[in-house]
């Protein structure tokens, strides 16, 4: 007998060993994996609440959060309705098992199920049959999850796992659901019924079936009185609270943002980026009303963005994402776009830095000589002269051409990559256009570079996610930011500028208040012209309503607003025109005096145009001429000549200037007993065969008429424009023939290569 008991127990101990080998082996042959499920991916706002979510291929959303962040009595109730043994057992628990296999064959249906917590993870990761071999199969991966994970990764699995009804599993993608919160704000009461809710989500889901989904929750709440888990009272409390879920949707906030950051962090199961909700909540309904004022198949991109540190507050890519004619899903904040005008604020910094120009610096807005590249104003007209901050404040386009001449495109082009901002066009070399909107570039790239006139000088990177390192790189310096903010336009805190690309294709405002910097984009997606929309009257509304948004928001928070104090490296300086430079108010050569801020006390002159500085027969400035007692031009070596030194205008502006201000009323006439030998300094152009408002008929039937002209004076070849458009050039007095096709209102204006300039007005009926 002793030796068959022997036999029996040695038999019983060969037969563990076995089945220990043999799991063992299966282990090594079939390793478990807890990733056996597809991630699923949540793009969450500063506040952690989710944006958007990217469920997997079967459609299941899983919100991961650790144990930490679900309330101890969460844990409570599950671990004591679901496995109040599940710290002491080994995955499997053979009595539970057995009770419920008894139970079932007793009453001939499932009564109750014995499976632990480690049993259930098991069956999530890998689903069975309800047969006896996949019961089997269960438990072998139990038991690998004990073998290889601890008990608390076990638990974190399962409350990562467990499904909540429809497409929901885990308590993290529950919880934000059904309550709209985090499962570390969970009432007691709504933490019971996520406790149970596993147990037969689709029967019990309380957004459908919310008085079962109650009785459960009770059933639940008797479980935890018997056991004493929770006082009395707390369960009484507990047990008055009914059961109301919010109306279940999937988070769909800032989806063009969401399928950005899902393309840069494939792998990151939470993308804690640094989204305002509320603001993109305020802004995505804004652009949702604006929307039907928009033309057909129009739409919309605004970029909020902190500047203070960088962190990126709202992003709307399009005006509605589910609106196909509009390309809804076409992201055009990182879409390539000309920009217009809205790359004029740096050419002015980098003049500013360069010693070119300061604040009130004379530029002219005159016709370009040029053949090669003639632009002309957004109303197709000229002021003459202007000063640098008017220029920019308007929008000017031939001054800032005049800038970008001399300070080089390709110069231009580097120095704005060197922080990030890429300009390309479609030869990729960089030309007098590029100031004007003739390149292609990205919002995101140039509200990055615009930090520089809030970061003193530094042109920071945006940042998107909350881990994200600040990054910053010097453009400018800190004199020529603050000058450029004082120079821009300024309405309600916001200093912006304006832009609108060639054939109304973009229009675009960019500002600047304490705290934000703010992007506004309007057009087509597809590049085709919205006729008569333009930055100043589409974009800059939207600006400014963006910016009282975000004043409001500001001092609703009660939060100061940071202030750009003006460095001690600008100064105010009196300077006048024509010279752009110091001079007593009394004295003669002070034609205009202004208040000009001024970058480390450097008073640069009035800077030339290029065709000016090749071009010395018409110098402008200080000239020297000689005269004689009776203030009459001589020659240096007449007798009793003296020296006299006259500030004089750019020849290009006479038109424009004062009587009293123009060449020929500055220099004094030549004395003809002792003329100045040589080329004179002024030979004044003009136009014979047309008369200022001349009224032009054509003969009888005739529909359009010819007209003779040719010029007087000047200098070198004579440039011609109709109505801005160019015609001819001409050399000396030689002749040309007008045609005039089109009745009404005309301007004719010819240009020589010192930059003299003429213009007629006149009518043909």
């Amino acid at each position: 007998m002793k030796k068959r008991l022997k036999k029996i127990f040695q038999f019983f101990v060969l037969f563990i060993l076995f089945l220990i080998a043999v799991f063992f082996i299966a282990d090594f042959l079939f390793p478990i994996s807890v990733t056996a499920k597809k991630n699923t991916q949540t793009v969450v706002a500063q506040d952690n609440t989710p944006l958007w979510r990217f469920a997997d291929e079967n459609g299941i959303w899983r919100y991961p959060v650790t144990l930490e962040e679900v309330p101890d009595y969460y844990l409570d109730v599950l671990l004591n309705y679901e496995d109040r043994h599940f710290y002491n057992h080994f995955g499997v628990n053979p009595i539970s098992l057995f009770r419920a296999g008894w139970q079932n064959i007793s009453n001939n249906r499932i009564v109750s199920g014995g499976s632990t917590i480690s049993m259930q993870v098991a069956r999530l990761l890998y689903p069975h049959d309800r047969t006896l071999t996949g019961k089997l199969k269960q438990i072998f991966r139990t038991l690998q999850l004990e073998l290889h994970y601890s008990k608390k990764e076990i638990l974190n699995l399962y409350i990562n796992h467990a499904p909540y009804g429809g497409t929901i599993e885990g308590i993290g993608a529950a919880s934000w659901s059904y309550f709209g919160k985090p499962p570390s704000k969970l009432s007691r009461s709504e933490a019971v019924l996520l406790a149970v809710l596993p147990q037969a989500p689709s029967r019990l889901r309380p957004d459908r079936y919310p008085e079962r989904a109650q009785q459960a929750r009770d059933k639940v709440l008797d479980r935890m009185e018997e056991f004493q888990v929770w006082p009395k009272e707390i369960i009484e409390q507990t047990r008055q609270d009914e059961v109301w879920v919010k109306p279940r949707e999937a988070p769909k906030n800032a989806p063009l943002l969401a399928y950005r950051l899902s393309r840069q962090y494939p792998n990151d199961e939470i993308i804690h980026s640094t989204i305002d909700l509320s603001l993109q909540r305020n802004l995505e309904d804004m652009v949702i009303n604006r929307k039907k004022q928009l033309p057909p198949n129009a739409s919309m991109a605004i970029l909020v963005v902190d500047h203070t540190d960088m962190n990126v507050k709202a992003y709307i890519g399009s005006v509605d994402f589910n609106d196909q004619n509009r390309y809804g899903q076409v992201d055009m904040i990182s879409a390539l776009r000309s920009p217009g005008s809205t790359l004029k604020p740096f050419m002015y910094a980098f003049a500013i830095d360069e010693g070119m120009i300061h604040s009130e610096s004379l530029l002219q807005d005159v016709p370009r000589m040029s053949t090669d590249y003639r632009p002309t104003n957004f109303d197709d007209g000229f002021y003459g002269p202007v000063s640098a901050s008017e220029a920019l404040k308007k929008s000017l386009n031939l001054p800032a051409v005049q800038l970008i001449e001399l300070y080089g495109p390709k110069r231009f082009t580097g120095k704005l990559a060197s922080v990030g901002l890429n300009l390309s066009s479609i030869e990729n070399i960089p030309n007098l256009s590029y100031i004007l909107g003739g390149a292609s570039l990205r919002m995101d790239e140039l509200v990055s570079a615009y930090s520089a006139f809030a970061r003193k000088g530094n042109a920071s990177s945006l940042r998107f996610i909350q881990n994200e390192p600040l990054t910053s790189r010097p453009l400018i310096s800190e004199g020529s930011a603050w000058m450029i903010q004082k120079m821009l336009g300024n309405v309600k805190q916001m200093v912006y500028k304006t832009g609108t690309s060639y054939g109304y294709r973009d229009a675009w405002a960019v500002g600047i208040n304490p705290r934000y910097i703010v992007g506004v984009w309007i057009g087509r997606p597809d590049g085709t012209p919205v006729l008569g929309q333009y930055g100043s009257v589409s974009a800059l509304p939207i600006l400014l309503q963006v910016n009282s948004l975000l004043l409001n928001k500001e001092r609703r928070l009660n939060r100061p607003l940071p202030v750009f104090k003006q460095p001690d490296s600008v100064t105010v300086e009196s300077i006048c025109w024509p010279i752009g430079q110091p001079l007593p108010a009394d004295d003669e050569n002070c034609h205009r005096q202004k208040r000009a801020f001024v970058l480390n006390h450097m008073v640069p002159p009035t800077l030339a145009t290029l065709n000016q500085l090749k071009n010395s027969a018409y110098r402008s400035g200080w000239v020297d001429i000689w005269v004689n007692e009776e203030n009459k031009r001589v020659a240096s070596d007449c007798e009793g000549a003296k020296k006299k030194t006259l500030a004089l205008w750019p020849v290009s502006l006479d038109n424009w200037l004062l009587s009293k201000e123009r060449r020929e009323n500055l220099l004094p006439p030549v004395d003809p007993n002792c003329p100045v030998m040589g080329q004179d300094i002024f030979s004044p152009l003009s136009v014979d065969g047309l008369e200022e408002n001349q009224l032009i008929r054509a003969l009888p039937g005739e529909t359009q008429v010819t007209i003779d002209l040719n010029s007087d004076g000047g200098y070198g070849k004579k440039t011609w424009f109709l109505d801005g458009n160019f015609i001819v050039q001409s050399e000396g007095n030689e002749k040309i023939a007008l045609p005039i096709t089109k009745r009404g209102n005309h301007k004719l204006l010819v240009i020589d290569e010192s930059g003299q300039i003429v213009r007629i007005k006149f009518t043909f009926d």
